[in-house]
């Protein structure tokens, strides 16, 4: 084994996920830090380019193109047959309850129940109310949230109460990432708030063929969860007349907190890969009526971002000459459905639907349905359901035809990289630092602010004096930084190297209770730890100072993989080898929504003609890569 000079302090990477009894190490200050000063960031950006009306009008359309890529919606998919089916209805005093499914896409069933008055006159407005996270297991939270759709249809609306996809009565899954281990949702673009989205503009498009709904008078509303999709819906849908989105949204400052973002599932947020400010979305409603609702208390959802996003949607309604269609509402106590935020709501939907500005009052009781009562399916489910798999469905994966000549290889990389550098890999700096790394002569060994305040680890070992070429090689966690690792050593050589220690290895590795709060607050951000870790390395060679060097990458597992997205982004690294790589950015390295542009075959494929060499066992998967090398007439400089 080749032993490395040691110059300075030896950062040795733990093998093992971070336990409680773990003390913090600096990495954790390091990252928090710097997902602190990107949220600040973003959300200072809220206003950029906003100075008059028509600069919003200009914007507007685009935003919301964006804001649907970032759920995974975009394009919209086709609105096929809804194919709705009232399965059974339950009369009571004054109001009809309708048990109704209906499929948003073929199989993905949304179940719902629609309360109407007893004796509806004429075309009625409508509100569609989108649930929060209430388990009740076969009954749907749909059952705990009865009591909003008693209220509207005794007061002469029709309200369709739809089911959430995980606490539904087909149950999926929304806590994905982390409680399941599913972080390949990351590379997939999938998230279940896309899902949510998509059924709600369904169920705008279910209550507006109604006979009985006024489809100019649509309202949506919800709480917690259903708080989230409020917006989402606002923002997606202009047939929304009025959104009252209560306990549903915060600012990135207060979402990447630990205890915010902890506390939430993967539902609530989308993948910030245009670098949005949060605010944005809200702002998407805008010039229509908006009632953001909070509870003073909600450890989930504090008040300072509350009364940030506020005062931002103020300023942006005042300069759209609309003032008085955005307002606050706040109550006291904790994240919970009160009576104040229900009646908050209904008024405010009463002056946008109704033209009644009057406050309202709710009954002191309503009537009790049985959950049982109000099942969309009392029996067997739908064999033919998608929802329990949906993840791996809702959002096309890429389908990359390889090219068939040297210029089509040329048109195709620039065209992939060109979409990779906008969306996955669009929080990159938009400059590399401007510090130097000298690399010649001794052994020299320390940490360079990659992206400030993120620090690289790197150890020189110089080589054989007659040697031009130089090795990185990224390390990952468990991987001593003191030794040329074993399964690099014979590639390596003679030849000079760098060990790099990249975000989250080295000076930066972490050891938080919940090691999963980084990896989810960073997808906030327009990021993930492996993207950062592409930028690391272009970084550090960016930096680096060898004169008359051809610099060299290798890595293991993913970090090879991440070697080969420097090396198409920063062409100075001339060779790439890949050991053991995987095949799909399913087991990484996981980038947001790179699986709409391409798979690792492909990235590693757009290399040709720069050598690349795959160590590892044989996979048909790599053949793709062989055809890219074919097309640039370069065979030979591929080898595995």
């Amino acid at each position: 084994m080749r032993t490395v000079l040691l110059i300075s302090v030896v950062w040795m990477t733990g093998t093992a996920e971070t336990c409680a009894e773990e003390k913090p190490l600096p990495g954790d200050a390091i990252l928090r830090r710097y997902i602190t000063q990107e949220a600040r960031r973003l959300d200072a950006a809220f206003m950029a380019g906003v100075k008059a009306p028509a600069d919003w009008q200009r914007l507007r359309a685009g935003y919301r193109r964006e804001f649907l890529d970032m759920l995974g919606l975009g394009p919209l998919p086709k609105r096929t047959d809804l194919k709705a089916a009232v399965t059974g209805t339950l009369a009571r005093e004054g109001f009809v309850v309708e048990k109704l499914h209906f499929q948003s896409r073929p199989h993905l069933y949304v179940t719902g129940n629609v309360y109407r008055p007893s004796q509806p006159r004429g075309r009625l407005p409508a509100v569609l109310y989108v649930c929060g996270h209430a388990g009740r297991g076969r009954d749907g939270n749909k059952s705990a949230y009865q009591h909003h759709g008693i209220w509207f249809a005794t007061h002469g609306y029709v309200c369709l109460v739809i089911d959430s996809l995980q606490l539904g009565e087909i149950a999926a899954i929304h806590h994905g990432t982390y409680r399941y281990d599913r972080w390949w949702w990351h590379s997939r673009g999938y998230t279940p708030a896309g899902v949510e989205c998509w059924n709600g503009i369904r169920a705008l498009d279910y209550l507006a063929g109604r006979d009985d709904v006024d489809a100019k008078r649509m309202a949506v509303t919800g709480r917690s969860g259903g708080g989230a999709y409020s917006f989402w819906l606002a923002a997606a849908d202009e047939r929304v007349t009025a959104a009252v989105p209560v306990s549903g949204m915060s600012d990135l400052e207060d979402y990447v907190k630990p205890p915010v973002v902890n506390g939430h599932c993967d539902c609530m947020f989308l993948y910030n890969t245009h670098q949005w400010p949060w605010t944005r979305i809200a702002a998407l409603a805008a010039p229509r009526g908006l009632l953001f609702a909070n509870s003073d208390r909600d450890r989930i959802f504090p008040m300072p971002g509350n009364e940030r996003i506020i005062a931002r949607l103020r300023k942006l309604y005042t300069l759209l000459g609309h003032a008085d269609r955005v307002d606050a509402f706040v109550t006291p106590g904790g994240h919970k459905d009160t009576p104040p935020l229900r009646n908050a709501a209904f008024t405010w939907i009463n002056r946008f639907l109704k033209d009644d500005p009057r406050p309202v009052a709710e009954p002191k009781t309503y009537p009790k349905i049985a959950g049982k009562d109000l099942r969309v399916f009392p029996g067997e489910l739908p064999e033919d359901e998608i929802n329990t798999t949906i993840d791996r469905t809702f959002v096309p994966r890429a389908e990359v035809a390889p090219p068939g000549s040297v210029r089509q290889l040329g048109a195709l990389r620039r065209r992939l990289l060109a979409t990779l550098r906008k969306t996955t890999f669009g929080a990159f700096p938009v400059a590399y630092p401007k510090q130097k790394i000298a690399l010649a002569g001794a052994a020299v060994s320390g940490t360079y602010a990659t992206e400030p305040p993120i620090v690289t680890g790197y150890r020189y070992v110089p080589g054989a004096q007659s040697s031009r070429a130089c090795w990185l090689v990224i390390l990952t966690r468990g991987t001593r930084d003191d030794v040329v690792p074993k399964w690099a050593e014979s590639i390596i050589g003679q030849d000079a190297c760098v060990l790099l220690s990249p975000r989250g290895v080295g000076p930066t590795q972490r050891t938080i209770k919940k090691p999963f709060y980084f990896r989810r607050a960073m997808a906030l951000l327009g990021r993930t730890m492996d993207s950062g870790r592409v930028w690391d390395v272009m970084a550090f060679i960016h930096a680096a100072n060898r004169p008359r060097t051809t610099w060299k990458v290798i890595g293991r597992g993913p970090a090879g993989v991440i070697g080969a997205y420097a090396a198409l982004f920063k062409p100075k690294i001339e060779e790439v080898v890949c050991v053991q790589p995987p095949a799909c950015h399913d087991d990484g390295p996981y980038f947001l929504a790179v699986s709409r542009t391409l798979d690792v075959p492909d990235a590693l494929g757009l290399l040709a003609p720069w050598p690349l060499r795959i160590i590892g066992p044989e996979t048909k998967a790599f053949d793709k890569t062989a055809a890219y090398y074919k097309a640039a007439d370069a065979q030979q400089l591929f080898t595995r």
